[in-house]
């Protein structure tokens, strides 16, 4: 019984993330910070020539402004790293848990780690001033396999020594 514990981490990650992505956008705004404490104005020149197009809105400094420019870049950042960190979480519950082998536990893992980013951006679709957004998946599903691909790394460097 106690070695189910470890799915305490995983489950309580789950819930920081439920809190997140039901949290309107307002509530989660960074850029008067960015905008009252940090100067990045030296920033313009170096980034002003980046424009891209990402779910119906166009990304660049003229359009965000520097502060909401960098906002988007620490908020796909954050995505990446969340989901890095379930799959970890997730990876330790199994692992301690299971007698499956390795690379069962790496798919379970990664599959239970996608299918809660859908889980969540569907959530997302219910918070008002946010919108679910397949992308955001697959920016989660990024990060979830950065964390497989560093365990599985890992795992192999101990196999062979």
């Amino acid at each position: 019984m106690r070695k189910y514990w470890y799915w305490l981490l995983p489950l309580s990650w789950m819930g920081v993330i439920f809190y997140s992505s039901g949290t309107p956008y307002e509530n989660q705004d960074i850029k008067p910070f960015l905008g009252n404490f940090i100067d990045l104005s030296f920033l313009e020149p170096i980034i002003s020539w980046i424009s891209f197009t990402y779910h119906n809105s166009i990304v660049s400094v003229r359009v965000l402004g520097v502060e909401g420019f960098i906002e988007f870049f620490i908020r796909k950042g954050a995505h990446v790293t969340v989901f890095f960190l379930l799959l970890c979480f997730i990876f330790l519950a199994i692992s301690k848990t299971s007698g499956i082998t390795f690379h069962r536990r790496m798919l379970f893992s990664f599959l239970l780690t996608v299918a809660y980013a859908i889980l969540d951006e569907i959530h997302q679709g219910f918070t008002p001033n946010r919108t679910p957004y397949i992308g955001d998946v697959v920016i989660d599903s990024i990060g979830a396999a950065i964390a497989a691909l560093l365990i599985m790394t890992l795992h192999s460097k101990k196999l062979t020594k």
